[in-house]
């Protein structure tokens, strides 16, 4: 496998989460992490969420709280999903 195409996700017990294939985290707070992985955007989403790990020189990603959802946009959709994010903030 081609280890830029690395990419996985683990969850444990929907508490902790460590992952693989990170390329920038675009914003964070304790409801939603917005990513830029090697295989589009993720959002995930959740309760108490915090970042304990982060190494986007080989692209890892620790992260505790409880999650509820994991969801991949596509690249044409990354600017969207940033401009929704930053309008939900400045709204809110």
């Amino acid at each position: 496998m081609d280890e830029s195409l690395k990419h996985s996700i683990s969850v444990s017990g929907r508490k902790r989460l460590v992952m693989e294939g990170v390329l920038h985290v675009d914003s964070f707070d304790e409801s939603e992490i917005t990513l830029e992985t090697n295989l589009g955007m993720l959002v995930l989403k959740g309760e108490g969420l915090h970042i304990t790990h982060l190494n986007l020189e080989h692209g890892n990603l620790a992260a505790e709280g409880y999650f509820t959802s994991f969801q991949y946009h596509e690249s044409k959709e990354r600017g969207k999903a940033r401009a929704k994010g930053m309008l939900s903030r400045i709204l809110k």
